[in-house]
């Protein structure tokens, strides 16, 4: 479990996280997702004690980090997955792990298997890929078959069969019982892999909660109804967990909190005539950006006069 108080680091003028209350709970995969420099890496960076807090705590497992006598044991993280030295093969990489930290090196292999690097673990590290990169540096957080594993980006550079190996994997780590804690901007992966989410934005905490309410906060499930009779339509459908919204005088209504189905029943129930129902499901994609949207401190353009003066001063 990872438990963090109030936990604030600054950099000089510039505070990168600010007071910071989270519970990362064993069992569940926990995303922990915010636009690029919201300080989600200086927060895992704190976790494991590579950045010191400015103010505030985190522990893991009850304790901070360096007060393990087992740190591998206790919490496994991939943070960087290029940081090995170039000249050692995945093997002796994970070896050298194993020998300074108690760890039997029967594991090595066993982690090799696990990440699927037996075609490669005695080649030399520096001249991976990124995806192998990654496998490797997976492979390294689970060494000391850790009860927190921690993971900055773990899909980047993977490969489709890369990207399902990981998404089971981090399925099957929860089930064990353990902390699952996942950093990444790939929307789709956390909606697919996700039971809680923790969402930051320069440097503050923007929600705390579930996939499916933050889903339901942002509008849910919604059907887009034209009626015959939108005002009586209203008056049909109206009721508790109900929420419709539509401009005055047009055809058009947006209802949350009954189905397709439900609505077209009711609406030939009453005799009212129906031009169109399309029911339409919110993303967690369009959830996050609706509620990051305020925390986004770098923006780009993309319209067309913004590249027409782009390309005249080239």
């Amino acid at each position: 479990m990872i438990e963090a108080q109030q936990l604030t680091k600054r950099y000089g003028e510039k505070t990168a996280v600010d007071g910071l209350d989270f519970d990362v709970k064993p069992g569940t995969v926990t995303g922990f997702l915010g636009p690029n420099g919201a300080g989600k890496s200086t927060t895992m960076r704190m976790i494991v004690g590579l950045d010191a807090p400015t103010s505030g705590s985190v522990i893991v497992n009850g304790r901070h980090y360096a007060r393990h006598q087992a740190p591998l044991q206790e919490v496994g993280a991939l943070l960087e997955a290029k940081s090995i030295h170039p000249g050692r093969s995945a093997y002796n990489h994970l070896l050298a792990l194993a020998l300074t930290h108690g760890i039997p090196r029967r594991r090595v292999d066993e982690v090799i298997e696990l990440a699927g690097l037996g075609t490669v673990a005695r080649k030399r590290a520096g001249a991976f890929s990124l995806g192998m990169g990654q496998r490797l540096g997976i492979a390294a957080a689970l060494l000391g078959d850790p009860q927190t594993v921690m993971l900055d980006e773990p899909v980047n550079g993977l490969d489709p069969e890369g990207v399902l190996w990981i998404r089971n994997l981090l399925k099957a780590l929860a089930d064990e019982g353990r902390t699952v804690f996942v950093s990444s901007h790939l929307m789709s992966e956390m909606a697919l892999v996700a039971d809680h989410l923790i969402i930051v934005g320069r440097g503050r905490l923007l929600a705390d909660t579930t996939v499916a309410d933050l889903v339901r906060e942002a509008g849910g499930d919604t059907v887009q109804v034209a009626a015959q009779d939108p005002a009586r339509l209203r008056e049909v459908l109206a009721g508790p967990g109900v929420a419709i919204t539509g401009r005055s005088g047009s055809e058009e209504l947006q209802v949350t909190g009954l189905s397709a189905r439900e609505i077209g029943l009711k609406a030939a129930e009453h005799g009212i005539a129906l031009f169109e129902l399309t029911a339409r499901t919110v993303s967690l994609e369009e959830a996050f950006m609706n509620l990051t949207r305020d925390a986004v401190e770098y923006h780009g353009s993309t319209t067309v006069e913004t590249l027409e003066t782009v390309g005249s001063n080239a």
